[in-house]
């Protein structure tokens, strides 16, 4: 097998797989060696991009791999799918995915700790659209289900890692103590969850 044939293997094994999957399992089913892999996602990812292609490869910390639609050719995409589900996010939402993004794993309590409001109907919501999942359970009272955001909010908001979230109030150089600092009063939630008040 030549290496545009490789290439040719990896698309096809990514298309294929659909989630994100780590360059050691694509370099074991090419018969590989791991660098090989990658450096052949790599010309498979820059050839993707001079073409202009429907499809993009992208990829996720840490060294996981992803053939995706490319954004450019979204609004062509909706149209033949049923978007239905796919309706926009409410700020409510947007609010809930922030709290978890910045401060995940955490339970629903500290979620609603955080915005002051039932949140159970929202985080349902982000459940079933996949931008969130269930983590295990923390080892507090109750041992309360926690959650975290998946790879499909890294790829609809298109972040590589948790890293490349924008930092928060406080964060950019500043080294003024945050309000959850200098407020005794708010720096733990009940359940014992630290609160990260920005």
């Amino acid at each position: 097998m030549n290496e545009q044939q490789k290439i040719g293997a990896l698309e096809a094994m990514l298309f294929a797989h659909a989630d994100p999957v780590e360059a050691a399992r694509l370099a074991d089913a090419l018969r590989v060696e791991p660098e090989d892999a990658v450096r052949l996602l790599k010309k498979l990812q820059r050839k993707l991009d001079e073409e202009e292609s429907g499809m993009a490869i992208l990829y996720f910390d840490p060294d996981r791999w992803q053939m995706a639609t490319r954004p450019y050719y979204g609004e062509m995409v909706k149209r033949i799918l049923d978007t239905r589900r796919n309706a926009p996010l409410s700020p409510a939402a947007l609010e809930v995915l922030s709290v978890i993004a910045y401060n995940q794993p955490v339970s629903r309590s500290f979620i609603e700790q955080v915005r002051g409001v039932d949140s159970s109907s929202i985080v349902a919501k982000l459940l079933e659209k996949g931008l969130i999942e269930e983590a295990g359970r923390l080892d507090l009272p109750g041992k309360p289900i926690a959650f975290q955001v998946t790879d499909s909010f890294l790829r609809v908001f298109g972040l590589g890692s948790l890293a490349d979230l924008p930092p928060l109030h406080g964060e950019a150089g500043d080294n003024e103590p945050s309000e959850a600092e200098s407020d005794p009063a708010i720096d733990t939630a009940e359940d014992g969850e630290q609160l990260e008040w920005k």
